[in-house]
């Protein structure tokens, strides 16, 4: 226990870490970019992959906002089959193992659509956040508010009380 600083650990003692200084930043690497922890709007930001679309312009800017629309939009018609194969399958009275493995791979592609699109929004892009709302109500208008022809169960319940969806005929009107 001489003098020295020894504190009974021999060589083994560790010095504390050094207080950063005033100026000291890790070197800039070329895929660095800013990490944005609060909204902004801009089309020069890293979505899903790193340095895309950046600072690629507006032109990839609108591409990435096109593709997580269209990734919110496949969502909600992933989410919308496999509700429509599990009523069918539930109507017909069991589920066979096909079924099974349809809807465990529909779920499965759901969940990592979804996924995509949270990570997607994580960017802190208004663009993206608001293409991703968008896409997801398109999706739903599309594939769940039966508002379209030959979707929903509203048309299959107009074909089971003999309407089939055509005009009324003139003695019917009368």
């Amino acid at each position: 226990m001489g003098g020295g600083g020894d504190d009974g650990m021999g060589s083994m003692a560790m010095a504390p870490p050094a207080a950063p200084r005033h100026g000291d930043h890790a070197a800039p690497t070329p895929h660095a970019a800013a990490m944005h922890m609060s909204f902004y709007w801009g089309d020069r930001a890293a979505v899903l992959f790193p340095g895309w679309p950046g600072a690629r312009g507006g032109g990839a800017y609108a591409l990435c906002l096109l593709f997580v629309l269209a990734l919110a939009a496949l969502t909600e018609a992933l989410a919308a089959a496999s509700r429509c194969v599990a009523a069918r399958r539930r109507a017909a009275g069991g589920v066979p193992a096909s079924s099974a493995a349809l809807l465990t791979a529909a779920h499965a592609a759901r969940m990592g659509t979804a996924y995509l699109v949270m990570l997607a929004v994580m960017s802190f892009n208004v663009g993206v956040l608001l293409a991703a709302v968008a896409g997801h109500a398109l999706g739903f208008l599309l594939a769940r508010s039966r508002v379209h022809p030959g979707g929903g169960s509203s048309s299959a319940a107009a074909r089971d009380r003999g309407h089939g969806g055509a005009p009324e005929d003139a003695s019917s009107k009368a």
